[in-house]
Order: C-alpha cells, then structure tokens, then sequence
C-alpha cells in the first residue's frame, strides 16, 4: 500500500503561481465581449462613387479576359492549308493527334 508523501509548500506555491499565469494568459487570448468577427459586421454602404469605380474596374477586367480569351481562341484555330495540297499521311498524322489533343487518354 502506498502512502502519499506530504503536501510540500514550496511545490503548492509554485502550482499556483502557474495556474494564476494561465489564467492570465487565457485572458489575454481571448476577445473581448463586444468583439464580432469582419463577416458578422454590419457593412458600411459603399458611396455613389466608390460604386461605380469598382464597376469600372469589374467592366475593365472582364473586357480584358474577353480579349485574352479571343485571341487565344484564335491562334489554336485550324488553318486552310495551302488549298488542301499536301501530303495525305502529314493530314492524317494531324487528324491523329487532334483525336489525341481532345481525348481524355494517357499516353
């Protein structure tokens, strides 16, 4: 049977001094009472102009990817090629690795 040792003052004093210290720090981390995170807030209406310079800039960017998008349509389009003169296997090798380009298979 084992017998617990006698509480020690010097090891209580600091127990407690380390549990007030977590208090502490407990304290500090959390937020205050009338805190409320950015996305409960109530939102401040934005002015007339502010408005319309974000629905500028929206307009803006979404004319440029209109752009990019265009031009990038452009250069993968397929080209006469020279009034169908040319080899019938370089059309057939080109058909072949269009099948292949807009398959979904692994090489």
């Amino acid at each position: 049977m084992t017998t617990t040792p006698p509480a020690d003052p010097r090891i209580e004093a600091v127990a407690t001094r380390l549990k007030e210290a977590a208090q502490k720090r407990a304290e500090a981390y959390t937020p205050p009472a009338d805190w409320q995170p950015i996305w409960k807030r109530p939102r401040k209406p934005k002015t007339i102009k502010a408005k319309k310079e974000q629905l500028a800039k929206q307009r803006k960017r979404l004319k440029a990817a209109g752009v990019r998008r265009f031009y990038g349509a452009q250069a993968r389009r397929p080209r006469p090629r020279q009034n169908r003169i040319g080899s019938a296997a370089a059309r057939r090798d080109a058909r072949a690795l269009s099948r292949m380009r807009h398959s979904n298979a692994w090489l």
